[in-house]
């Protein structure tokens, strides 16, 4: 037996998150109907998280077992004319069989886009919240920078968060938290050690009331405190943000 590993990048508009969903089409559901159709083999390929639906993903990690010999490279191409053209297999790879998509990650980075100008392009739209009302930018860059650090996020997860195995805790650790502009786009970057579910988009919608002047950048650090939902702003659109890496 193979224990492999995949690269993928994905456009999620059309999908219904990662995990597999009866009568819904999903990242994972979509792979391993591929991978079955390749190898005769009835497996489930386990991600290094679930993307909600309508995230995209530039580099998602997944991991399956298998019998098969298919060379590495072949896997690649054999996938990729199986697969719809909206998710890519970027790498196939064996590796040791105590690699693990999900438990072996140690850092994961996201970012979400939001499109500052007037009219936002219509081939944009799938990927970035349009958003061209006033916003305090420099604000939400100091806002960004009181989640540094190892935290309790409850504040910031899902209040019907679809618990795994990695959201026993809503502790995590974050390593670098900023906004920058690009042009008309207005980018988040967060790197961390984990994140819970809706975790990024939900300290999106939080920044951003911080940059429409409703509260202060120092209020971000009052609400990680308070460790309620409630505290917290609204969820941001999920076609902003993407998973930009995974690292081992």
């Amino acid at each position: 037996m193979r224990n492999m590993r995949l690269v993928l990048s994905y456009d999620g508009t059309d999908f219904s998150g990662w995990q597999v969903q009866p009568d819904a089409a999903t990242i994972q559901g979509t792979l391993a109907l591929a991978i079955g159709r390749i190898t005769r083999e009835n497996v489930l390929p386990q991600g290094s998280g679930r993307t909600d639906a309508g995230v995209h993903a530039l580099a998602q990690v997944a991991t399956f077992v298998t019998a098969s010999p298919i060379p590495e490279a072949n896997f690649v191409k054999a996938l990729n004319d199986t697969l719809p053209a909206t998710i890519r297999v970027l790498e196939a790879k064996q590796v040791t069989e105590d690699f693990h998509a999900r438990k072996s990650a140690r850092r994961k980075t996201y970012r979400y886009r939001i499109y500052r100008g007037a009219i936002c392009p219509p081939f944009l739209a799938r990927y970035v919240w349009h958003y061209p009302y006033p916003l305090d930018e420099d604000a939400m860059a100091e806002a960004a920078k009181f989640i540094l650090g190892e935290h309790d996020f409850t504040s910031f997860a899902a209040l019907d968060p679809e618990k795994g195995a990695d959201e026993t805790s809503h502790i995590r650790k974050i390593f670098s938290s900023s906004w920058q502009r690009d042009g008309d786009e207005l980018l988040y970057t967060v790197e961390g050690s984990g994140f819970l579910h809706h975790m990024v988009r939900n300290l999106v919608g939080t920044f951003l009331l911080v940059g429409k002047g409703t509260w202060l950048a120092s209020d971000t650090d009052r609400i990680l405190a308070e460790k309620n939902r409630s505290s917290a702003g609204a969820t941001a659109p999920a076609r902003g943000l993407w998973l930009v890496k995974v690292e081992y």
